[in-house]
């Protein structure tokens, strides 16, 4: 007699065989759902961000338990780490000088881990550097994200060169990660530690572009507001092309992970310890 499947099981096997129309229509039903029972829970929008910066952080921590008990950075992009020191070395600059408040303390922290991470995979654990894996070539990136920064950035009262910098920031966030997806493209296989970092990511990504997404899109009443008596939004976001730009980039950089992340929770549920990636995911 056949055992009854598990409903996780049954609604993966479901999904899985639809068409990618139907899947791509799931995914956005799915996230607009996840936006409007966030909308209700959450009442402080600004948490989402904090939120999104510890979970990073505790991403960040599962790597660096990672270095320290299993002396191997086998599976991690060094130059994905590299690309999220930069932009998180921008962000505190311009934390510094536009607006101080927890995230800088956040980025601080971040950073920090950050930077002792690359020094293990450059240094003390070179020998498991896994670098004809790594190819992605950084620039890029790193250029058309500071072009963008230079044509499209913030209309604030801050120095223009401030702004492009944050501006350069928020791209080179939104594709940070890519470096670290063609790893595991290239390997197929992604050991725990490793999918949980990238997994931390993906739900970071979730809650920064949900903060931003309700700000704009569910408060235009509030914002309206804020604009009018205390000016605060509009020191944050400004006008013109730059609000869509960064729910751009927020949006952009979900997306990216979504994939991944189906697979790590298929994976999970299915009792693997180790996330095998079919041909063609990231």
């Amino acid at each position: 007699m056949r055992a009854p499947k598990r409903p996780i099981h049954a609604v993966s096997t479901w999904v899985r065989r639809q068409p990618p129309k139907v899947k791509a229509f799931l995914a956005v039903v799915s996230g607009m759902a996840a936006l409007v029972l966030l909308r209700f829970i959450v009442h402080d929008h600004d948490n989402l961000f904090v939120a999104a910066e510890a979970v990073h952080s505790i991403g960040i921590s599962v790597l660096i338990y990672k270095l320290m008990k299993e002396k191997t950075c086998a599976g991690l992009s060094l130059k994905s780490q590299e690309l999220t020191a930069i932009f998180l070395a921008v962000r505190l600059y311009c934390s510094f000088v536009m607006e101080y408040d927890i995230h800088t303390l956040l980025d601080l922290a971040t950073l920090a881990t950050t930077l002792w991470v690359i020094y293990m995979i450059r240094f003390n654990l070179r020998s498991s550097y896994m670098e004809d894996k790594d190819n992605f070539a950084i620039y890029y990136v790193v250029v058309p994200c500071a072009v963008l920064a230079l044509l499209i950035h913030p209309s604030t009262s801050h120095n223009i060169l401030n702004r492009i910098f944050w501006a350069f920031c928020v791209y080179l966030e939104a594709v940070s990660v890519l470096p670290q997806l063609r790893v595991m493209q290239n390997t197929k296989i992604v050991e725990p530690f490793t999918a949980h970092y990238v997994f931390a990511l993906g739900v970071a990504r979730f809650l920064s572009c949900a903060h931003w997404v309700l700000q704009v899109l569910f408060h235009s009443v509030e914002i309206r507001v804020v604009l009018d008596s205390r000016g605060h939004l509009l020191v944050a976001l400004g006008y013109g092309l730059w609000p869509s730009m960064v729910l751009i980039s927020e949006i952009v950089q979900t997306f990216i992970l979504a994939d991944f992340c189906y697979y790590y929770v298929k994976s999970v549920f299915g009792g693997q310890l180790v996330l095998r990636l079919p041909s063609g995911v990231v």
